[in-house]
């Protein structure tokens, strides 16, 4: 996974889109980041005038974002030599971020969002079957292990992450891969589905290797097959939570660790 450490910072500190709320918008960013672990505990933020270019805003709404980030307790800053803001990662605050997430959007939203993941990972299988090498099936399948045997939420969340960037790794593609990191960035704001019934759990580990499996035969239809109904049922558990969330929002499962 350290091989992806580069590109993992190019999508956590890719442009923003343009539109409203920028602050907001930076704050979900660093949060998906920090629950998916492309930002670790204590890990040093870059500078502010960097990190507003980097993520197309004004140095205003950086400062507000971070402002924000620092009341939310997810970010510290420290001032004078060697300072700088970094890093704080709370399971509490990132599920609560979650769950105002999810009242933002409705169950076509999070079709669509399950739409465009079920493409851009069962296109990824599908390939990966064809050109993925012995040792990166093999670190496939330990990823699919840590997911086991990950006794937090937010393990269970990186290792899920992760495991899908890497399978996204082993389709031999740099812009696919980015796609997935993109994407997950996103997928990072929801609330993890095992969090309201950790046998849901068993079933993701079960539906992985089941895929790490087809690919190690070759077999890319079985792949991407295995990979869009895993993310279907992924969806389907999302849209689940929203509706049991009803107008207010609030998810009868936090995440807690």
């Amino acid at each position: 996974m350290q091989l992806l450490s580069g590109d993992a910072r190019r999508a956590v500190f890719s442009p923003l889109d343009d539109g409203a709320l920028r602050s907001e918008a930076v704050v979900r960013r660093v949060g998906s980041a920090i629950a998916l672990g492309l930002l670790g505990d204590g890990e040093q933020l870059p500078p502010e005038a960097d990190l507003a270019t980097m993520l197309n805003v004004s140095t205003m709404t950086l400062r507000e974002a971070l402002a924000e980030l620092r009341k939310l307790g997810l970010v510290v800053t420290r001032r004078g030599r060697g300072g700088g803001s970094f890093v704080r990662a709370r399971d509490d605050v990132l599920g609560e971020l979650a769950d105002a997430r999810l009242a933002e959007l409705g169950t076509t939203d999070l079709r669509e969002l399950g739409d465009v993941h079920g493409a851009v990972s069962a296109a990824a299988a599908r390939l990966a079957a064809g050109r993925a090498s012995r040792t990166e099936i093999a670190r496939l399948r330990d990823i699919v292990d840590r997911l086991a045997i990950a006794d937090s939420v937010t393990g269970q969340r990186r290792a899920e992450g992760r495991y899908f960037i890497e399978l996204a790794a082993c389709a031999q593609s740099v812009r696919l891969t980015m796609q997935v990191m993109d994407l997950h960035l996103e997928l990072g704001q929801l609330p993890w589905p095992p969090a309201s019934d950790p046998g849901l759990l068993d079933v993701m580990v079960a539906g992985h290797r089941a895929v790490v499996d087809a690919i190690e035969d070759r077999d890319g239809g079985l792949a991407r097959r295995l990979t869009e109904e895993h993310i279907e049922t992924r969806t389907l558990w999302s849209i689940e939570l929203r509706l049991r969330a009803g107008g207010d929002g609030a998810v009868a499962a936090r995440e807690v660790s």
